[in-house]
């Protein structure tokens, strides 16, 4: 069964209103993740360092890559991050919890990229087994989604075989996290580790 957040009619009016508010002014996604965090959809980490974390998932990304989605998006990080680094990509940004999803997809709106990026309330579990999504992304990004196993296995039905899953990692360096054992059951190659994140590469 779906799980759902559940807020009251007050704080959904709340949220809803600062997204939309100035929303045709925003320019920047540093100016959707200060709304994000001043309605509570984003935790407190100064904005300049939520994006210079994201910008570690751009500099991990294929040149080739075309197509990537982002699991467990939340507020969009660091989906949008990618999005403003990177205007040749299409971006799916994905989260179970509805509210922040139709506020997200409001901000993707004021940022004119909804040509380019799908913002989609789902459980990925059920997603990746679908034929527009299985086995059609060049990249999977994660941040803060769930333990390396479950994450390899909810991320590689999304993948093109030689696609990369890319997963933020804890800031004391840990590569017993992904042993080469899970890395082979999940059909990924041996992990190999960047500043601030792990790259996958998916295998037949």
């Amino acid at each position: 069964m779906q799980l759902q957040e559940i807020w009251p009619a007050e704080r959904r009016a709340f949220s809803f209103a600062h997204y939309s508010r100035g929303v045709n002014s925003r320019r920047t996604v540093a100016d959707v993740l200060r709304t994000a965090q001043r309605v509570g959809t984003l935790g407190d980490r100064p904005i300049d360092e939520v994006i210079a974390h994201a910008q570690q998932f751009v500099d991990a990304l294929d040149t080739a890559a075309h197509r990537v989605i982002d699991l467990g998006t939340g507020a969009g990080v660091p989906g949008l991050v990618i999005a403003e680094a990177r205007p040749e990509l299409v971006l799916t940004l994905v989260d179970r919890r509805q509210t922040r999803m139709d506020a997200l997809r409001m901000a993707v709106n004021g940022l004119g990229w909804a040509d380019r990026i799908q913002v989609l309330t789902a459980e990925v579990e059920t997603l990746g087994e679908d034929a527009y999504h299985a086995g059609t992304y060049d990249a999977v990004v994660c941040r803060g989604f769930a333990n390396p196993e479950i994450t390899a296995t909810l991320a590689r039905p999304f993948l093109k075989n030689g696609g990369s899953l890319i997963v933020s990692e804890p800031p004391v360096f840990d590569p017993s996290r992904w042993p080469i054992e899970l890395c082979t059951k999940a059909h990924f190659e041996p992990p190999v580790f960047l500043p601030g994140v792990v790259v996958l590469r998916a295998t037949p």
